[in-house]
């Protein structure tokens, strides 16, 4: 992937494709090249030309040790449109979970960059719960805790997939294999992600946002719940709202097929 120089700060990033341009936003944790599994190819074949990145914490780009804060994600995302765009060119974007966060921010902040929004497990609030989690993921980091990884990878599971997903024992050993194998330290700039302020509440904001937005749900999402997707949308106005089901947060991951489509249903409406 090139590396390119934005705010004074390294990002990796990858533009495949050809047509008009969407720009993937991942959220807290991940790489950008794990929408290369699904989203990308399917947009790439719709016709789109495709932007995915690895956002600020993530290495090869820069991790930010110091600290992350959503107005940096946003103005790290807002000039890599900048910089990939055709000209004066609009860009769609699409974001999940923190990236959904990033998109709602620039949807807000910098409508002239945008033609529409996608926002995946996307919210304008957390609740109880998230707060919590998160105040208990930062502990554990700073705590170099290392969980066994067959417990890790059982508690991401529990956390992030399905019911459905977890009932079929086939697929449940796949993706605890893979999770199992995926266990790995948190590096300084993951921690960094993890860090940032999770005490917000943009409702009223949002209802500031005049772009066409979708907000998908995913049903038994325990990390970002449904129903922060629903109220998201609420709060937005004309926004759409769609609710997919039998996915947890890795909906995306989970029924690609699902979620590709109800992206290019809305990108091509």
């Amino acid at each position: 992937m090139p590396t390119a120089t934005v705010n004074g700060i390294t990002l990796n990033y990858q533009v495949k494709g050809s047509g008009p341009l969407v720009v993937l936003i991942m959220g807290t944790g991940s790489p950008g090249r794990v929408w290369d599994l699904h989203q990308v190819p399917a947009l790439v074949k719709s016709g789109y030309r495709v932007c995915f990145f690895d956002n600020r914490g993530i290495a090869p780009s820069f991790e930010s040790v110091q600290g992350i804060t959503i107005d940096d994600l946003v103005a790290d995302t807002a000039a890599l449109i900048e910089l990939v765009r055709d000209g004066d060119e609009k860009a769609f974007v699409v974001g999940t979970s923190m990236g959904a966060r990033v998109a709602q921010e620039l949807a807000l902040r910098r409508p002239e960059l945008l033609r529409k929004a996608v926002f995946l497990a996307g919210h304008a609030r957390l609740d109880e719960f998230q707060r919590t989690l998160g105040e208990g993921e930062v502990a554990l980091a700073d705590a170099k805790t290392q969980l066994p990884p067959k417990y890790a990878a059982a508690i991401t599971a529990a956390l992030n997939l399905s019911p459905t997903t977890l009932a079929d024992s086939r697929t449940a050993r796949d993706w605890l294999d893979l999770l199992e194998f995926s266990v790995a330290p948190v590096t300084p700039g993951v921690r960094a992600q993890i860090g940032m302020d999770d005490s917000f509440d943009r409702t009223s904001a949002y209802g500031k946002i005049d772009l066409p937005c979708l907000s998908v749900g995913f049903e038994h999402d325990r990390m970002i719940p449904a129903f922060l997707g629903a109220e998201l949308a609420k709060a937005i106005p004309d926004a759409q709202y769609i609710e997919i089901p039998d996915v947890g947060h890795y909906g995306y991951l989970e029924r690609p097929d699902a979620v590709n489509d109800v992206i290019l249903e809305f990108l091509k409406s």
